[in-house]
């Protein structure tokens, strides 16, 4: 039985304040999906901040990720009073899996389902800190903030797509959807192996 390898992992920060912080994080995550969603898709854009990033129009995709967006800013506005206006830190988990052929011993051949598992391939972890400014001129250094950290997000997210290829799977199955995909929101930190809800 070949070791399983540790997929590898990427980590953004993202700095939003309470008012933007859907937005920028559907702008981050659609980047990622943009380039490691590999259906046939109808490319859209997607306008945040001062920034045009590449989307895709897919229903299902846009209903997940509002879904985990919405239930990491729901967690945010329960935990907000609790901290000071330095802001509050979650976490959402981008996760790919592959199906692979699941490799059985002779004598356990034609005794399970599909005989299929899910294995991981790659992992993002966007690092989110919800800023509450309370001041105009607090209000105006968290916008600039935003903006450079969005730049820089999207320019490592598109350096690490182009530089790193040798791990994405071949497509060895004419699903629509060749690699199953996850998105947690704030992810236990004992491995991607422990996850639900793959779609």
């Amino acid at each position: 039985m070949e070791p399983r390898r540790t997929p590898p992992e990427y980590f953004l920060e993202i700095f939003a304040d309470t008012t933007t912080v859907r937005d920028v994080l559907k702008g981050v995550l659609n980047l990622i999906f943009f380039h490691r969603y590999f259906p046939s898709i109808r490319p859209t854009t997607f306008d945040v901040l001062d920034f045009t990033l590449p989307a895709i129009n897919d229903a299902e995709l846009e209903t997940l990720i509002e879904s985990r967006i919405s239930t990491l800013v729901r967690q945010h506005s329960s935990t907000t009073s609790a901290h000071e206006a330095g802001g509050v830190r979650g976490r959402l988990a981008v996760e790919f899996y592959e199906k692979k052929r699941k490799r059985s011993g002779a004598w356990f051949s034609g005794l399970s389902g599909k005989g299929e598992e899910e294995v991981c391939w790659e992992v993002w972890n966007l690092d989110v800190t919800i800023a509450t400014p309370r001041t105009e001129s607090e209000r105006a250094k968290v916008r600039k903030a935003m903006e450079n950290m969005l730049q820089k997000a999207a320019l490592k997210i598109l350096a690490v797509v182009n530089r790193d290829k040798d791990h994405i799977p071949p497509i060895t199955t004419s699903d629509s959807n060749p690699f199953p995909y996850r998105i947690v929101v704030n992810p236990r930190s004992d491995g991607w192996q422990n996850r639900f809800g793959l779609y």
